[in-house]
């Protein structure tokens, strides 16, 4: 599973679902209320449909899909998918923004979340700030190496401890070198 903390803005929509687009729509938000916005909340947990964003690495004949967008080729979007979503939270109410605390499977777009939740508020909303907090075992909080911390031997420390939470032996991998003949192997 993967944890996300991310801030939305009501009543704004862009092309990308996030503060990187254009502006496509607003609308009025001032109706919404903290009530509104939890009991919305529950209509996206468990197992939902969902559409992913234009902008995403989904590929159409071999290429990104926000690759192709970027170059202004028409993309359809695909169609609704499964995805899960363990929990999700309000953690914090302050028009137009919120914040959400959010648990969910691979495969899973918090932007559309956002983006469907503004909808389904009779308003429109995009992702400000977005934090992934957990992957599989590793944490934001436990596994990220502060900066004041990146020297050889902290990073040599952090990893023995990230690496001891995988399971099984890495693989090794054989690169390419500059000189013919001489192969290095890192850890996958």
């Amino acid at each position: 599973s993967q944890k996300y903390t991310a801030i939305g803005v009501l009543g704004k929509a862009t092309d990308t679902l996030d503060a990187t687009g254009k502006v496509t729509e607003e609308k009025p938000y001032d109706q919404v209320t903290k009530g509104d916005l939890e009991n919305v909340l529950q209509k996206f947990t468990g197992d939902i449909m969902q559409v992913p964003p234009l902008y995403s690495a989904l590929k159409k004949d071999g290429e990104r899909l926000s690759t192709l967008m970027k170059r202004g080729e028409a993309v359809e979007a695909k169609p609704a998918r499964p995805v899960r979503v363990y929990s999700l939270s309000l953690q914090q109410f302050q028009p137009p923004l919120f914040t959400l605390d959010v648990e969910c499977g691979g495969g899973f777009y918090v932007r559309s979340l956002v983006n469907d939740i503004g909808k389904e508020l009779c308003t429109c909303a995009t992702v400000q700030e977005l934090t992934r907090t957990k992957q599989g075992p590793f944490t934001l909080e436990e596994h990220a190496l502060h900066e004041d911390k990146w020297t050889i031997d902290e990073i040599a420390r952090s990893l023995e401890r990230c690496t001891s939470l995988l399971p099984g032996e890495p693989s090794r991998k054989k690169l390419k070198t500059e000189h013919p003949g001489e192969t290095a192997a890192i850890c996958e």
